[in-house]
């Protein structure tokens, strides 16, 4: 995979295993796991387990999540974009759009930025149909996100038990 995504302050690029550090550190963090089933990383090797997921992703797929970097600084700020999910929905498989960055991160509008630059690239490159979207029922700033990128509220579903909103955006440009 050989996307490069870039923003007014990020560039979104294919993660890389030297990435796995960064990763580690953010998901090492409980406050990053809170709405993620309170399951934050505990080794390095776990870390290196989900770097490698996601290239498996490019690999099989020809897409998946991109690493977050903050172009005036290089700084890794999380991960974003786009993942074809087979295990959240059963029912069906989908494109995903997600976004995961590390807390000092938060609140700046990284997210929101990576997420409209996702969905760009996803329906006019790609040309994609649909991008969906979950997000626990009560992990307000992610809900407000998806809101405030446009995509629409298409009701709920459990996943692990929990109640998640389901999102759905269509191409509007095919």
């Amino acid at each position: 995979m050989n996307a490069k995504i870039e923003t007014q302050r990020l560039i979104l690029r294919p993660v890389t295993l030297d990435d796995t550090q960064d990763f580690f550190e953010m998901d090492s963090n409980p406050k990053v796991h809170i709405y993620l089933g309170n399951k934050p990383v505990t080794s390095y090797e776990q870390s290196e387990e989900m770097v490698q997921n996601i290239l498996n992703q490019y690999k099989n797929f020809g897409i998946g999540r991109l690493a977050m970097i903050k172009k005036n600084t290089n700084e890794f700020v999380g991960w974003s974009g786009l993942k074809y999910e087979r295990e959240v929905r059963k029912e069906f498989n989908y494109y995903d759009l997600g976004y995961r960055l590390k807390e000092q991160f938060w609140g700046i509008g990284y997210a929101t930025e990576a997420a409209l630059a996702s969905l760009d690239y996803g329906f006019n490159d790609l040309k994609l149909d649909k991008i969906c979207a979950a997000a626990e029922h009560h992990h307000v700033a992610s809900n407000r996100i998806l809101q405030n990128i446009g995509m629409q509220l298409y009701g709920s579903f459990k996943f692990d038990s929990v109640d998640c909103n389901w999102y759905v955006m269509e191409n509007r440009f095919q």
